[in-house]
């Protein structure tokens, strides 16, 4: 266990530890940053589970418990008060228990702790995406606003349109060809490579392929706007 002497000058940013003398912690004074990811590591028996669970969370939990009316409270278990002289900057806390509480290999924190779906919802409607190659900031467009990027192109300028279908999956996607075929589209580009649908294109079983189905095929230039909108 590392400990700290008191800092001067240190404001509620940090949450302050004096005398903590829970089990094995001997008179421990630290100052731990707010907002941060912090590790508590060390040997067996050290004192980390006293310091982080016995004392921080025990005191915590504590102090949010006598918040509440009296009416809460007795549907609440209540922490004794830890072994220490004086706690500073201590918010509500919350524990996650150190033992498997599933069996399902891929269960997360957020899964376990429901948050996951909360958290996907926050992340789809509040967060900023930006694309993984160019950094640039990705926000929804409309049609015309795709038209009118596209029609910034220097005249004569050939391009593709293409509908992204199958990222990094393994499988022959037979079935899929079958059916772009039967809709009306004739090519796609696989693993970087445009092919014709009515190949026999023998794709790998057992290798990961990324498939787009293409659109159309278009020329810029003045006349194409309505094409271009409808494709």
């Amino acid at each position: 266990m590392v400990t700290s002497s008191p800092s001067p000058g240190t404001g509620p940013a940090d949450i302050e530890i004096r005398g903590a003398r829970e089990h094995n912690l001997q008179d421990v004074n630290l100052t731990l940053p707010r907002n941060a990811l912090i590790v508590m590591t060390g040997v067996s028996g050290s004192g980390k589970s006293s310091l982080a669970f016995d004392t921080l969370y025990a005191e915590g939990q504590r102090r949010y418990v006598e918040s509440l009316s009296t009416y809460a409270r007795q549907f609440l278990g209540q922490m004794p008060k830890p072994d220490v002289d004086t706690i500073t900057g201590l918010a509500p806390s919350i524990s996650i228990q150190q033992k498997v509480t599933s069996r399902n290999p891929r269960s997360t924190v957020g899964t376990i702790t429901e948050i996951y779906d909360y958290l996907r919802v926050l992340f789809a409607r509040v967060g900023q995406g930006h694309c993984s190659r160019c950094g640039e900031q990705i926000t929804a467009q409309s049609t015309d606003q795709i038209v009118d990027s596209i029609s910034t192109l220097p005249d004569g300028t050939r391009f593709q349109l293409l509908a992204p279908l199958i990222q990094q999956q393994k499988g022959e996607f037979r079935d899929l060809f079958a059916d772009l075929l039967k809709r009306g589209y004739v090519r796609a580009r696989v693993d970087g490579e445009i092919v014709n649908l009515g190949d026999d294109l023998g794709l790998k079983k057992h290798f990961k392929h990324t498939i787009e189905v293409v659109i159309d095929r278009l020329v810029a230039g003045k006349g194409g706007r309505t094409r271009l909108a409808e494709a």
